[in-house]
């Protein structure tokens, strides 16, 4: 049976329902304007049994589709033929336990994990994302794909096109807005980098407008399928837990693609009968990029069957453009006003019972270093998850007897620059780095040891400190 037999995109709003074909690219309803959902006639679809079945594919590791750790779970975002999908072996990803990590946070008698998706070939959890929207891309011929990026996208996009060679990477980034870590692949994958005056949101303004003036894939995750790829996270996460279901998932929330895959997710799969009960979800958001903590926590903004406040929300972004509040936030990768999931997020938040907070700089940093002492290291927006378990916790919203489960969405080396100014004993190259986001200490510090180059001096302080 072909995929796009049943397979097909749905709009959100309720009042509209609109459906496309998956040989169509939209990035919005064209009818209303509302965000599209992948959807799938899921009566018409051969499924696995229970989840555990998908443990028979491990003994096929050889093939490229069994190897990966988005596309062996093909069953479960079927939207394209076998022949079309595109691989570079992403998903091969580690979910450790952090008992080092407990007292920190305060689970006294529970457990904590980590998700570590920074061991993705580009660094980041993007690439699951990307093999799906680089899939869908393949399918309908594209040759040149394009995203905004604070800095993961652009570097999973470029690695996809490098490797396969079937499409020109272009690249949209703002003025001093992404890493040198990240700005790196970019550039040795041979994307084509446009920097534009202003930050992520108006680059992604920009590129949308650029990929409908000149017949361009985009590959942000307002594209739905990057979301198909990106709930196949929370599929490597049960398979981790022996198929149980953990009692939260804590996650960053930047553009809020993650979280409302993982929605998205859990809905299915109680949907089929593959899991009995859904887990809770929390998104953190860094104070200084804080949209969904304002417009759910204060505002009450709901999902409420796909009626959410429309007036409260717009309100907010006029509010916001006159005031020309920009983001920013040493976690770069979330530095983001406008999240173009808002919608779908909601929805995810209704599904897993979800509640949001903010973190501020500080208390990533800190959380960040706790992190690398464990032997995770991890970019600093991936640390806002550990710092919104330990806020939750302090609350009493999280209990100190759950199983939860983190996401460390980037590796450490996507963004160093943090991590040296954090640790230095420099108090000028602290502050021209971290002063002025607010960070006033380093609580958890691994500072170098300066010594003369003499024997006696290095052993002495080898001996003092070791």
């Amino acid at each position: 049976m072909s995929p796009t037999n049943h397979a097909f995109q749905r709009c959100l709003s309720p009042d509209c329902r609109a459906t496309y074909g998956v040989d169509e690219v939209h990035f919005g309803c064209p009818k209303c304007g509302e965000s599209l959902d992948v959807e799938y006639d899921w009566d018409r679809l051969p499924l696995p049994g229970k989840l555990s079945d998908f443990e028979a594919y491990w003994t096929q590791r050889h093939d490229p589709i069994r190897f990966s750790g988005v596309w062996r779970f093909q069953s479960l975002l079927p939207f394209a033929a076998t022949e079309h999908i595109v691989t570079v072996g992403e998903g091969q990803t580690l979910l450790q336990k952090a008992d080092s990590l407990r007292p920190f946070v305060g689970l006294d008698g529970g457990e904590l994990y980590l998700q570590y998706e920074g061991m993705n070939p580009s660094g980041s959890f993007k690439d699951n994302g990307m093999a799906a929207a680089f899939t869908h891309a393949r399918m309908l011929g594209a040759k040149r794909a394009a995203c905004a990026s604070t800095g993961n996208t652009s570097a999973s996009l470029s690695m996809y096109c490098a490797v396969t060679k079937l499409m020109r990477a272009l690249i949209f980034i703002g003025t001093g807005k992404i890493s040198y870590g990240k700005l790196a692949q970019a550039l040795d994958y041979g994307a084509l980098t446009v920097q534009i005056s202003g930050d992520f949101d108006d680059a992604m303004a920009r590129v949308r407008e650029v990929c409908q003036q000149l017949d361009i894939y985009l590959v942000n995750s307002i594209n739905p399928f990057r979301l198909e790829g990106q709930k196949t996270i929370m599929y490597r996460v049960l398979e981790s837990l022996r198929w149980t279901v953990p009692d939260w998932i804590v996650v960053p929330g930047g553009n809020l693609g993650n979280s409302s895959a993982f929605g998205k997710a859990f809905m299915e799969l109680k949907h089929l009968g593959l899991i009995d009960r859904i887990p809770r979800l929390a998104i953190i958001n860094a104070r200084g990029a804080n949209t969904l903590y304002q417009l759910f926590e204060q505002e009450g903004v709901r999902w409420n069957e796909g009626r959410w406040q429309r007036p409260t929300v717009e309100g907010y972004f006029e509010e916001m453009d006159a005031q020309q509040r920009k983001a920013s936030t040493i976690a770069s990768a979330i530095e983001i006003n406008r999240p173009v999931n808002f919608t779908k997020c909601l929805r995810a938040l209704e599904v897993c019972d979800g509640v949001v907070r903010e973190v501020n700089d500080q208390e990533i940093l800190d959380a960040k270093a706790k992190v690398g002492a464990g032997g995770m290291g991890c970019e600093p927006a991936s640390a806002a998850s550990i710092a919104g378990t330990k806020k939750l916790v302090e609350e009493g919203i999280i209990g100190s007897d759950e199983q939860v489960v983190c996401i460390l969405t980037g590796h450490l080396l996507k963004d160093p620059t943090s991590t040296i100014a954090y640790h230095t004993t420099d108090q000028d190259e602290f502050n021209e780095v971290l002063g002025k986001r607010g960070v006033t200490r380093a609580s958890f510090a691994n500072r170098a040891i300066a010594v003369p180059n003499e024997l006696d001096q290095i052993i002495r302080a080898i001996q003092l400190y070791g």
